[in-house]
């Protein structure tokens, strides 16, 4: 039966977890932002749905966006797990394609997912082509599975050459251990993805491998906690594609589940774009350590089957794309041994956390500087008690930055912000320009809890005429949750030449891919409208590494139309045609969403609470340092603006969650949505 009632969004992030409680039948919006809880993400969890005073017992759907996974394998807190491969090939994990962690210089250390003396070897062998060469011994496979038991792994990763093209030895291999291993955390490379690079399969298998039991004792934790509150429903947990999936079988793919927090956030500027009128968007996630950048086409997010989280830590299942860099409210700025200012990566963190937060910060950071130049009121900063003074912040600037350039702190303050500007414009650069994207083609969407903040200079920084300030920015995460699709993702390898690939198979392997995506979601215990199915191919030009995805109409596609795509495709990302080159088709991918019911954003924002005029919303003036001058600005609550608000820069609109500075030459006008949208420089 399909959920039609209260739904509930909650994202468990490294600092806060958030949530939005919706009741569909009434319009009631609920929101929650509570600290969390690393020990045991369900309690955080439950104390979100506690302070938002949400009956478990009358609720109808949960959505969980979880950094279980993503925090487990970046800090390499990791279930003990073993690997068996094929005679001759235990180090393909650790040899991975000969890269350097540093682009410059020869220092940088990497360590493998599995270590060398849990990876151990029996003889079997596939060729190419899928035909057996050696036989599985399966008397060294036994053996092998108890060396690994006796050495205390949890979890097993099956790994055999070529069972992208013949996975029968893999599959015996589980059939034989399955009575011998004593759980169900058994991965097969091939059953994950189905790819012809032996180390990318790898590593994404002991990925899965090394978060499955992690992901399942948490999920488990979460339930029994939910079920003792009342509730009898599913969970369901988003998936780093930007879909969801049942909590009673996200630990078999647990992979897929690393990246969840930041692909909901996207999933939420999608579907704000979409209901805007905005569907061609660049994400803009900047939270207290570090910024997401996305790109969206169509209000599609753009999904990557090639994410590499870490140096060496590819994980090829498909994930919307997002790029990072070490820039956030807590990032620390220094003067290095050259005499040059730098910020970032590193960052005083939530303890003890930026010097503003009276919390024993010593090192000035990003939000020190927004303190500095008037665009955080120092009265609604989160700090103990007493807290510490603009003369106290002023004076470490003066200090640790100030006499080293030789700058008064002021100025020195705003270096730090124009440093931390370029270093996001950067990331937008990555996910935009390099990928043969212009960004002035895009609007921005900023959120997060510093996101607004930044996000009109960075528009002007990168030419990009305006930018999309949802209702509630910090909590867009937890909102993706709320509104993200049912999303499966298939991949199969054909690895065949253009010139030779069998037209037939290739639709046929996209048309069974889509009749398992409408049987898993049909199968799904909650409301869905329109399905839709998006097809494509990966290709490159023979003797080439890198793999182009190439979108298509539907499943059935002509030789020559498919070629004229792929060129087409190559020529905006290279600027360059190679003629003479033959293609070939590498992967045939089909992605099947089901569509949530719509949502009404400008509910988020209690309608009872916005005045008649925005003049009514005006909450001050201050002082704001913009471009070497003192500006008296304007302070809005945002809260209390109508929704047709037209606002001129400069100006701050201050909420809950987040800050909003417009700089002088900008506009900001309110949509029936909830949103501000503005207008940057010139186009204003």
């Amino acid at each position: 039966m399909a959920a039609r009632g209260q739904v509930v969004g909650v994202d468990v992030g490294g600092t806060f977890t958030d949530l939005v409680a919706l009741d569909p039948g009434t319009g009631a919006v609920r929101l929650a932002k509570v600290p969390s809880t690393p020990e045991n993400q369900a309690f955080g969890v439950m104390a979100a749905l506690a302070e938002a005073e949400v009956d478990l017992a009358a609720l109808d759907l949960i959505v969980h966006g979880t950094t279980t996974t993503t925090n487990a394998v970046l800090e390499r807190k990791l279930s003990k797990t073993g690997l068996i491969t094929t005679r001759g090939f235990r180090d393909v994990l650790e040899l991975g394609r000969r890269t350097r962690p540093q682009a410059y210089g020869m220092t940088g250390t990497f360590t493998p997912i599995i270590p060398r003396d849990l990876r151990l070897e029996v003889p079997e062998r596939m060729d190419a082509g899928g035909a057996v060469v050696t036989p599985l011994d399966e008397d060294a496979l036994q053996g092998a599975a108890r060396q690994l038991l006796s050495e205390g792994c949890e979890s097993l990763v099956i790994h055999f050459l070529h069972a992208y093209a013949n996975p029968a030895h893999e599959l015996r291999a589980a059939e034989v251990l399955r009575p011998l291993w004593p759980n169900d955390y058994i991965t097969l490379g091939h059953a994950l993805l189905s790819e012809s690079r032996e180390f990318e399969r790898g590593v994404t298998a002991a990925v899965n491998a090394s978060v499955q039991p992690l992901l399942e004792r948490y999920i488990r934790r979460l339930i029994d906690e939910l079920a003792r509150g009342g509730y009898r429903g599913d969970v369901l947990v988003m998936n780093g594609n930007g879909g969801m999936v049942s909590s009673q079988r996200v630990a078999r793919e647990a992979a897929k589940t690393v990246m969840s927090g930041p692909a909901s956030g996207v999933m939420a500027a999608a579907y704000t774009g979409r209901r805007t009128g905005l569907s061609d968007l660049i994400t803009y996630d900047m939270g207290g350590t570090s910024t997401d950048v996305a790109l969206i086409r169509g209000a599609e997010p753009s999904v990557s089957n090639e994410i590499e989280i870490e140096y060496a830590m590819p994980i090829h299942v498909p994930m919307v794309d997002v790029r990072t860099v070490g820039a956030g409210g807590g990032s620390i700025a220094r003067v290095n041994a050259a005499g040059l200012l730098e910020v970032g990566p590193e960052s005083a963190g939530a303890s003890p956390g930026p010097i503003c937060y009276g919390r024993g910060g010593t090192e000035p950071t990003i939000s020190d500087a927004n303190l500095l130049l008037g665009r955080l009121d120092p009265g609604k900063l989160k700090s103990v008690q007493g807290g510490v003074t603009l003369e106290t912040v002023a004076r470490i600037f003066d200090d640790a930055l100030g006499a080293r350039l030789g700058l008064p702190a002021i100025e020195a303050a705003e270096a730090v912000i124009r440093l931390a500007n370029i270093k996001m414009a950067g990331a937008i650069r990555m996910v935009s320009v390099s990928l043969g994207a212009d960004p002035r083609d895009f609007a921005l969407f900023a959120f997060g809890g510093a996101g607004p903040l930044h996000a009109c200079a960075l528009a002007r920084e990168l030419g990009i005429p305006r930018v999309l300030i949802p209702a509630r920015p910090g909590i867009t995460n937890a909102l993706g949750c709320v509104v993200a699709d049912l999303r499966h993702d298939f991949v199969t390898t054909l690895n065949t030449p253009l010139d030779t690939l069998d037209m037939g198979l290739l639709h046929d392997t996209l048309s069974a891919q889509a009749a398992e995506g409408e049987a898993l979601i049909a199968a799904e215990r909650i409301e869905i409208g329109e399905v839709r199915r998006l097809y494509s191919v990966d290709m490159q030009f023979q003797g080439q590494t890198h793999l182009l995805r190439v979108p298509l109409d539907g499943p059935e596609i002509t030789r020559d139309a498919l070629r004229a795509r792929f060129e087409e495709v190559y020529f905006a990302r290279f600027r360059v045609e190679l003629a003479e080159i033959r293609a070939a088709v590498v992967n045939a991918n089909c992605s099947v969403i089901g569509a949530r019911p719509p949502l009404d954003l400008s509910t988020l924002i209690d309608p009872a609470g916005r005045r008649p005029t925005t003049e009514a919303a005006r909450t001050g003036i201050r002082p704001v340092y913009f471009d070497g001058i003192w500006h008296d600005t304007p302070v809005y609550w945002r809260d209390h603006l109508p929704l047709d608000a037209v606002l001129q820069g400069p100006a701050i609109v201050a909420q809950m969650d987040t800050t909003l500075l417009i700089p002088p030459g900008d506009r900001a006008e309110g949509d029936a949505q909830g949103n501000l949208i503005v207008t940057v420089g010139d186009a204003a």
